[in-house]
């Protein structure tokens, strides 16, 4: 009987993340296999559910949904900032990455998608946010199998 991988499992999965034109966002390639555990909200939900039913070195390849994913874009996490409010020692560059600490709650991560004169819009959603995505994805081992 072979072993499939089911809710509860911990696995091991080498994946390659692709966005619709073909462009690689991630890979495990060049690395160690992920290990999770299936059901432990570690990773995006369209990932686990595509892990679920696989058995030990099937290979796959899975479109998951920007719901399953991480999400819609959302306008209201996207705001514009007046230059004058950065610190002196930070010089707004388009795309880069930025953790604003909150007064309430944890840091956030912004990414400065438009630099102009005297604004600079920031955007709070995941990079990924609204995108569908590609997996390759092999299970590796299922480790309490």
């Amino acid at each position: 009987m072979t072993d499939l991988a089911k809710q509860g499992d911990t696995v091991k999965v080498h994946y390659t993340g692709k966005l619709e034109n073909g462009t690689v966002f991630d890979s495990s390639k060049t690395k160690d296999p992920i290990e999770f555990k299936i059901g432990d909200a570690s990773i995006i939900a369209g990932f686990e559910q595509a892990i679920i039913g696989m058995k030990k070195g099937e290979a796959k390849t899975v479109k998951i949904q920007s719901e399953s994913a991480y999400g819609p874009h959302l306008p209201e996490l996207v705001s514009d900032v007046e230059k004058t409010q950065f610190p002196e020692h930070i010089k707004p560059e388009l795309g880069q990455q930025l953790e604003i600490r909150q007064p309430e709650g944890p840091a956030i991560v912004v990414t400065i998608t438009k630099v102009e004169e005297a604004m600079v819009t920031l955007d709070a959603n995941h990079p990924l946010a609204g995108k569908d995505l590609i997996f390759e994805i092999e299970l590796v081992d299922i480790v309490n199998a």
